[in-house]
């Protein structure tokens, strides 16, 4: 089923460079480049994407861009997959966000007290009881340290290379999990808290914020780790 006029209208930026990358996979191009993603949403885009003044003659790359990296590009929400150098592929989320742009599924419904697993119970109830959180919470982002991310993540600096990313991986994916369960409906967990899908959100901009500010103390320990 095509796309809705008023739905097209209605998208935002990131979610029509999400339709731009479906038709590119659905064409063939899986893994498609940063380039074959610039010029694909700009032919279908042209008053979005185009160049300032230059609309139907050029691109701004930049505009894609820039959607595409940082802290709140698609990447990092989880929409779509870095396959390498300058090349992207959609993940599993993003083609179920695509799908329901195109109508071709209903959007969830808001749902209530969404029961989650006890494991996704236990791994929230510890990132609400640490001092990321409460600091990000009151507003101090800039008070925020590594030691506060370790602790958030559950991570040591004694932490193997490949331990470290296989548990800065299985955060991204429980805290998906949780956004996707509980979506726009809400939970209690076992020690009593109230978790709606906006905490759910919170959570998952603080892993962002966390993983984007302490990258180069990422990488250092995954280097000195590596030199062991």
């Amino acid at each position: 089923m095509g796309l809705f006029v008023n739905t097209i209208a209605d998208c935002t930026v990131p979610e029509k460079i999400l339709l731009a990358a479906f038709q590119l996979e659905e064409a063939g191009q899986s893994p498609f480049s940063a380039e074959a993603l610039i010029v694909a949403v700009w032919q279908q885009f042209p008053r979005t994407f185009g160049l300032k003044g230059y609309a139907e003659q050029h691109p701004d790359s930049n505009k894609v861009l820039s959607s595409l990296m940082g802290e709140k590009g698609l990447a990092r929400r989880g929409w779509l997959n870095k396959m390498g150098q300058k090349l992207y592929a959609l993940t599993r989320e993003g083609r179920q966000l695509v799908r329901r742009l195109r109508n071709d599924e209903p959007a969830p419904a808001p749902t209530d007290n969404v029961k989650l697993p006890r494991d996704q119970d236990k791994l929230l109830q510890t990132f609400f009881a640490s001092t990321a959180v409460r600091k990000y919470q009151d507003g101090r982002k800039q008070e925020l340290t590594f030691a506060d991310a370790c602790r958030f993540w559950s991570i040591t600096e004694n932490s193997q290379g490949a331990a470290l990313d296989a548990r800065l991986a299985a955060v991204r994916a429980a805290l998906a999990d949780v956004e996707r369960m509980v979506g726009r409906g809400k939970t209690v967990l076992s020690d009593g808290r109230h978790l709606t899908g906006d905490d759910a959100n919170m959570l998952c901009d603080l892993h962002l914020h966390l993983e984007d500010r302490f990258s180069r103390h990422l990488t250092l320990l995954r280097n000195r780790l590596a030199r062991n």
